[in-house]
């Protein structure tokens, strides 16, 4: 079952001038051209003048509204960074559970050759691919106009895609190279990602549903060999926290964002990392491929909206109850040796 997050902050009193995104007024509508005035999350926009200082009106589209229409199946789903290990998985599960999918990624290739896949066990009119650089702003755009014209509305977004440049060392010995692309894709990607997906689905009147998938580091925990990914990672959490915190303090209660956490998959990524004794003993203990953890997680994810839920979740495969349990067996009866990978 997912379970449910803390509840959210107090939404803000409307005196708390510069901290809110306001109604834009007509006039605000023209530096926004092509885009509905809902559309920009601005801050300081239609202040007006009260006595001897500024008092903001922290309230911008959803009015406090729920989504106008009963979120029913068939979803409309679009999956970043899906056209290989669990973003693939997790496509191939709701388009089993008869769901229209969007999968993307930056390449052009990958994309082509995943899509074909996809087309050929699940049929044409369900299964579109997009090419995507979250890291770029117009291509996330972009991906917006390509899911609106071929499905008018995506119900479930789910924020995948992630790099750890194939990195494995300590942070003084990365590159520039290396860096920015974990922190551009992880953290960068993610927000844009995020902003147009609420931009979108705010205006649908089904509403919809963001999905922020974490990783290693999102507890707190350190990730030595990969610590920018871990930071990337953790930020998520507070991202995620802090997009559940605007949406109630400006009363859009038509688009809830989640965190979704896999645990370990043995992705291409991961098992690239398995280089050490300790990396090979936690990956045969803790890690599932990747259709193992699709089959967990999408049941999941497809109970939110069927249940008409508006409520922000903490979808966790890989508990901590779990782990543990996991760790005992294996010091206890040897369990899972060799599971993945050989060990020393």
């Amino acid at each position: 079952m997912a379970t449910v997050a803390a509840p959210l902050p107090l939404r803000a009193t409307a005196c708390c001038a510069g901290l809110a995104p306001c109604r834009l007024s007509s006039s605000d509508g023209a530096r926004f051209p092509g885009r509905p005035v809902q559309r920009g999350l601005v801050a300081g926009a239609c202040r007006r003048r009260e006595s001897a200082g500024f008092r903001v009106e922290a309230l911008f589209g959803g009015g406090g509204v729920g989504p106008k229409e009963p979120m029913a199946p068939p979803y409309n789903v679009l999956i970043t960074g899906s056209t290989k290990g669990i973003g693939y998985a997790l496509a191939k599960k709701f388009l089993k559970a008869g769901d229209n999918v969007v999968i993307c990624s930056r390449s052009a290739e990958r994309v082509e050759s995943a899509a074909s896949d996809l087309k050929k066990e699940f049929g044409e009119q369900h299964v579109w691919g997009a090419v995507c650089d979250v890291r770029e702003g117009k291509d996330v755009k972009a991906l917006v106009d390509f899911a609106r014209d071929k499905l008018g509305y995506i119900d479930i977004w789910i924020n995948n895609a992630g790099s750890n440049a194939y990195s494995f060392k300590p942070l003084v010995e990365t590159s520039d190279e290396a860096l920015i692309e974990v922190i551009t894709t992880n953290t960068l990607g993610l927000m844009l990602c995020c902003r147009e997906a609420i931009n979108m689905m705010w205006s649908q009147p089904r509403g919809g549903h963001i999905f922020n998938i974490d990783g290693a580091g999102s507890d707190g925990r350190p990730t030595p060999r990969f610590a920018a990914y871990g930071a990337t990672k953790r930020s998520v959490v507070h991202l995620t926290k802090s997009l559940q915190a605007e949406l109630q303090m400006n009363e859009v209660n038509n688009v809830v964002v989640h965190n979704l956490s896999p645990g370990m998959v043995t992705t291409e990524l991961l098992m690239s990392g398995a280089t050490t004794k300790q990396a090979k003993f936690f990956i045969n203990i803790l890690a599932e491929p990747p259709e193992v953890v699709a089959d967990y997680l999408v049941p999941n994810i497809r109970a939110i909206p069927a249940n008409q839920s508006m409520k922000p979740t903490y979808i966790r495969f890989l508990t901590g109850l779990k782990a543990y349990s996991r760790i005992f067996s294996r010091l206890a009866f040897g369990a899972r040796r060799n599971k993945y990978v050989a060990e020393d």
